[in-house]
């Protein structure tokens, strides 16, 4: 398997993964184990993606941790999540800021427990200044709900006078998404074996190479994610055009 060091030297280094971290359930199933045990299991996980994130130079990482559709699942499975959350992310915050993470919440908040709530405003002011990694949480996100937030934000431009309907375009839905100010990402990684995006960043993968495998998200770590990148590097991305022509 290749090194770091080899696959820098091979190409182009994608600026922006994006990773749908599934599998934890199936991942604390096998073992005859609760399905918090794989939830604590995949945060293990992050950790390894986050050192070798790190290493590779990949600038942004964003990783889907809680969706919209997440509610639905047992009120203890979801109480436990929060808790784990919790305990993690104060637990890892000062390995965070010496790392130079720079956290950024994507999703709303605002329906979060209040100790989950207090826990991220916590490590986004730590983090605020620094710029080595910017690692983006998907949490309490769906794809669907960041498009119908950003054209609601449109329509109150228009209904303000500020904007008229025929001046909307990319741009402008750009700036109202939740990822405003950052990169579409490069690379889209599903561990978990699933072949679907799950209503992940609908608008900003339109461009961003997928790969799945079937390695679930507690047992992914450095070797996958250098596959992962490998694989993006063989890839010719045209965006739309025709190889060899402007």
């Amino acid at each position: 398997m290749a090194t770091i060091a080899e696959i820098k030297e091979q190409g182009a280094i994608p600026r922006h993964v994006a990773i749908i971290m599934d599998g934890n359930g199936r991942w604390a199933q096998q073992r005859q184990l609760p399905r918090v045990a794989g939830h604590r299991a995949g945060v293990e996980a992050v950790r390894r993606v986050l050192e070798c994130a790190g290493a590779l130079g990949i600038k942004y990482l964003t990783l889907y941790a809680f969706s919209t559709e997440n509610w639905k699942r047992p009120q203890a499975e979801v109480d436990a999540l929060m808790r784990l959350l919790v305990e993690k992310l104060t637990e890892e915050l000062p390995d965070l800021v010496v790392r130079g993470v720079h956290l950024r919440i994507l999703g709303n908040m605002e329906d979060l427990p209040c100790d989950v709530q207090d826990a991220l405003r916590t490590a986004l002011a730590q983090t605020a200044h620094n710029s080595r990694l910017y690692v983006n949480i998907a949490l309490n996100y769906g794809g669907r709900r960041e498009l119908v937030d950003a054209c609601q934000k449109l329509a109150r431009q228009v209904q303000r006078g500020e904007l008229e309907p025929g001046q909307i375009d990319e741009e402008h839905v750009e700036r109202e998404l939740y990822t405003a100010s950052l990169p579409d990402p490069d690379l889209l990684i599903r561990p978990g074996g699933e072949y679907r995006v799950s209503n992940f960043l609908l608008w900003q993968i339109a461009y961003a190479e997928l790969y799945m495998t079937p390695t679930l998200w507690p047992d992914f770590g450095e070797q996958d994610l250098i596959a992962a990148v490998a694989a993006f590097q063989k890839r010719d991305r045209r965006f739309g055009g025709l190889k060899g022509r402007s």
